[in-house]
């Protein structure tokens, strides 16, 4: 983990309020891994005084791409930000994913802007030889992720709330049919849909209706509000098997079955 001061070297709104910013910084470039963050200053100014984490979108030699969407002051304010500014960050941070020597075949599920860290993954894995689903959700057609900024190589599957674009219902309609295919599952996305992806991933085993019949990997990456990112403040903890847990720290990966969730019990 470091400070970085960058310069936005790319600007490009891929989306309705959504943008994807290349920042330039070999440093950050060659320590980052597909799941990490980092934690971007806001404004040389003291308004707003938090730090706002933003997931490592791609990875480059020569820096790496982060999406932001603007839903508030702070994102807004990162979002907009010009060709040439100087950005204060810090990272790479938290916990990134992991993939199985072994593993070939990986169902990735993005729930709305939950999808930014699974595009380094993909790229990852792609890399590795392992072939790629990418079931992507959103509520609507204008927020769905453009399959133009994947690899060709991506399976690639759409759903939507409303029934505008792909399969009408949620991103997690789109998995079984993904689960005995692939060695492994990641995710990332409202809790909701994590905790579904948790349920759904479990060995049938467990009792859960239409769960698949062996035990594998799942990983997911929390979104939490931080404050810190360092593990100090305790803003972004979790319920798990281990006690309470640190996103910014301790994840932002989990593996599925460390996961407690609200109204479950160990």
């Amino acid at each position: 983990m470091d400070l970085h001061k960058v310069v936005v070297t790319a600007n490009d709104e891929i989306m309705p309020d959504t943008h994807v910013i290349d920042v330039a910084s070999p440093l950050l470039g060659q320590s980052s891994k597909a799941g990490q963050f980092v934690h971007i200053r806001c404004s040389p100014m003291w308004d707003p005084i938090l730090r706002r984490p933003m997931s490592i979108y791609r990875i480059r030699p020569e820096g790496v791409s982060i999406m932001v969407r603007a839903v508030g002051d702070g994102s807004e304010i990162i979002a907009h930000s010009a060709v040439g500014t100087e950005l204060d960050i810090l990272g790479p941070l938290g916990k990134p994913f992991t993939i199985d020597p072994s593993a070939r075949r990986l169902a990735m599920v993005g729930g709305g802007y939950g999808v930014a860290p699974l595009v380094a993954l993909a790229v990852d894995a792609l890399k590795r030889g392992c072939e790629v689903a990418l079931l992507v959700g959103a509520a609507t057609a204008d927020y769905v992720f453009p399959a133009d900024e994947l690899p060709p190589e991506v399976e690639y599957s759409v759903s939507t709330v409303d029934g505008t674009l792909g399969q009408q219902g949620f991103v997690t309609e789109l998995l079984p049919r993904y689960l005995e295919w692939s060695d492994a599952v990641y995710a990332c996305g409202p809790t909701p849909m994590l905790e579904a992806v948790a349920r759904m991933t479990r060995p049938a085993s467990f009792g859960v209706a239409g769960a698949i019949r062996s035990r594998k990997p799942v990983q997911l990456s929390i979104e939490q509000h931080m404050g810190c990112a360092m593990g100090v403040c305790l803003g972004c903890v979790v319920m798990t098997r281990k006690g309470y847990q640190r996103v910014c720290r301790d994840g932002p990966v989990f593996q599925a079955d460390e996961m407690i969730w609200e109204g479950t019990h160990a």
